[in-house]
């Protein structure tokens, strides 16, 4: 399970994120959603150590991502899948992750399999497609069978049966305990994977609900819409159910 309590990160003038509140449960796939610029990759950043709070906290089952004994066997993290070195073939990338995690072969042998990468995985990296270099990102993050999962835009470059494959892979790892917090740009994917989605704009909560009660007006598109209309001042619209939060009136 993932919380984040209040967490504010700056950078000297300029606040990324604005004492943001949620929680990513175990057994449900969170959508998170926001406007370029909204803070949501700090906020993933943060939640996985990549940066450090200027106050409030992040953590992974209670403890803070520096603080996990085994932190890929706990969380698994795909931000950016373009950080693989090049040169590296995918079964390489896995395999120096797994030694370096104490994970045997077998589960690098099942993590391409899972990911559909058995005929490209000698191949070196740099010469991936997108989708393809999406795939090794995913096949990374499940490394460490973890039980949380934070997967920054996974469909992106996926062909349509790729984006299925995702969707299906997601709601399979909700389905068997684990917490999976999943943003994307594709609101009709979100809208068939997701438990809950948590929208934020200029670091700002601005809902909290789940996907059927936000959406119950309409498409979460037209929610989406509505919660970030205006780039000057977000007004959330009152959702009004209970286990909803809707947040408006940004100052």
């Amino acid at each position: 399970m993932i919380e984040v309590a209040a967490l504010t990160k700056r950078y000297g003038p300029t606040t990324a994120v604005d004492g943001l509140t949620f929680t990513a449960r175990a057994g449900a796939v969170t959508g998170f959603l926001g406007p370029n610029g909204a803070g949501k990759s700090t906020t993933m950043r943060v939640v996985v150590g990549l940066e450090r709070p200027t106050s409030g906290t992040a953590t992974v089952d209670g403890r803070r991502y520096a603080d996990l004994p085994a932190p890929l066997r706990t969380v698994g993290v795909m931000l950016d899948a373009r950080s693989v070195h090049p040169g590296r073939t995918a079964f390489r990338h896995l395999t120096a992750l797994a030694r370096t995690h104490g994970i045997g072969r077998a589960r690098v042998d099942e993590v391409i399999g899972m990911t559909g990468l058995e005929s490209v995985a000698g191949r070196r990296a740099g010469t991936f497609s997108l989708g393809m270099g999406q795939r090794l990102g995913i096949a990374a993050a499940l490394l460490g069978d973890p039980g949380t999962l934070v997967l920054d835009e996974p469909v992106n470059g996926l062909d349509p049966d790729g984006v299925l494959w995702v969707r299906r892979l997601v709601r399979d790892l909700a389905a068997e305990g684990r917490a999976v917090l999943l943003s994307s740009h594709l609101m009709h994917e979100l809208a068939l994977c997701a438990d809950r989605v948590v929208v934020i704009g200029r670091g700002r909560l601005l809902a909290d609900a789940p996907v059927a009660e936000l959406a119950a007006d309409g498409s979460l598109e037209d929610a989406y819409l509505r919660l970030t209309a205006g780039a000057v001042e977000y007004q959330g619209r009152a959702v009004g159910e209970a286990g909803t939060t809707a947040v408006g009136g940004a100052r």
